[in-house]
């Protein structure tokens, strides 16, 4: 539905040229919610704005389902755009038009007859759930039901796909919740590619299929939304994720490895212990794989820190656990973790004690 190809954006500067986009390269699938999330400043707002022109790429090519934007004239790029909804952070509604006449604003413009768009809108304050305030001023509405409005007025023109950009992030986390659940709702039954623009974790988790990281104008990772919180590879896709699934161990976590090393090295002076972050999603999930361990192996599992949650319908978590035993029997049973399909880190026992002193 939407590929991106070589796209670069550099905008003049006060200090000289500045490269907001540097070689993006992105396909996004008809029919599936689209994440990209990145910190201010790292560009996603200048990409999304990529897809529907708004901003002209300095190179590369945009492909819409399957018209290159890039190569249209003025008439042929407005045409394009009807398939193309927008939602935007700050709502941008009409203070003197009522819900009902914001929504239809975009139709009015096209010269659709009253009638007609009557025909059209109304269907949409249903689906968005504001039938009832559709004769209500923006002053007198929430900010959510004011963000219902701008998806209706962006469903208005019956896009194809529609991109939002940070359309949670001036709402409190109830609303937002909301507002995703109806995003997904929108995908779902009319079919719609959605694109979502965000600086939260929590939003990609809750509503998109795949995600792409974006840092410094580049994309640096992008993958199936459990696969990179759960295998996330760069240091920025993992300080996203530490908001959802946290990176770091508390230090009280840390003091009791310690404590633990401690005991061990007293009891047990032929043995070793190991501090293990596990991360698993999925089937693995469901598995008795810590007790087969104990069984299998012989070791001991402490479980010092853990969390586990869920992401479209499929779940996945994090175990801190400290493993300990004979030396050969510690490594056999790391070696099954992994090939049971678990991620496991091994974080140098020294090290965490270094932290916890």
């Amino acid at each position: 539905m939407i590929d991106l190809r070589g796209i670069t954006q550099t905008y003049q500067g006060s200090q000289g040229p500045v490269e907001a986009l540097r070689g993006i390269d992105l396909h996004i699938h008809p029919g599936e919610v689209f994440g990209i999330i990145g910190k201010s400043g790292a560009g996603k707002s200048s990409l999304v704005r990529v897809i529907n022109l708004l901003n002209r790429p300095t190179t590369g090519q945009v492909f819409v389902g399957g018209r290159d934007l890039t190569k249209l004239n003025d008439a042929q790029l407005r045409e394009a755009r009807r398939d193309i909804g927008m939602v935007f952070q700050h709502f941008n509604l009409l203070s003197s038009r009522t819900v009902f006449d914001n929504a239809a604003l975009p139709l009015e413009l096209a010269g659709m007859s009253k009638t007609a768009i009557r025909e059209r809108v109304n269907p949409l304050l249903d689906l968005v759930g504001l039938s009832a305030l559709a004769d209500r001023y923006p002053a007198q509405i929430s900010g959510g039901q004011k963000q219902r409005v701008g998806i209706a007025r962006a469903l208005a023109s019956r896009p194809k796909v529609l991109l939002s950009d940070e359309a949670t992030s001036a709402l409190d986390p109830e609303t937002t919740r909301s507002i995703l659940d109806l995003l997904r709702q929108v995908n779902r039954e009319l079919g719609l590619t959605v694109v979502l623009i965000t600086h939260q974790m929590q939003v990609i988790k809750q509503v998109a299929d795949r995600v792409a990281v974006i840092e410094a104008g580049r994309i640096v990772e992008q993958g199936r939304v459990l696969e990179v919180f759960t295998r996330p590879q760069q240091a920025i896709t993992k300080s996203l994720i530490d908001e959802i699934l946290p990176q770091e161990l508390p230090a009280s976590v840390l003091g009791h490895v310690r404590k633990l090393a401690g005991q061990l090295a007293a009891t047990a002076p032929g043995h070793t212990g190991q501090l293990l972050r596990l991360s698993y999603a999925g089937d693995s999930a469901y598995q008795p794989i810590l007790s087969q361990l104990i069984r299998q192996f012989g070791v001991d599992m402490s479980i010092l820190h853990g969390q586990v949650d869920e992401i479209q319908d499929e779940t996945f978590g994090s175990l801190a656990v400290y493993a300990s035993g004979e030396a050969d029997s510690v490594r056999g049973a790391v070696a099954h973790l992994r090939a049971s399909g678990v991620e496991v880190l091994e974080v140098p026992v020294a090290m965490a004690m270094a932290v916890a002193g």
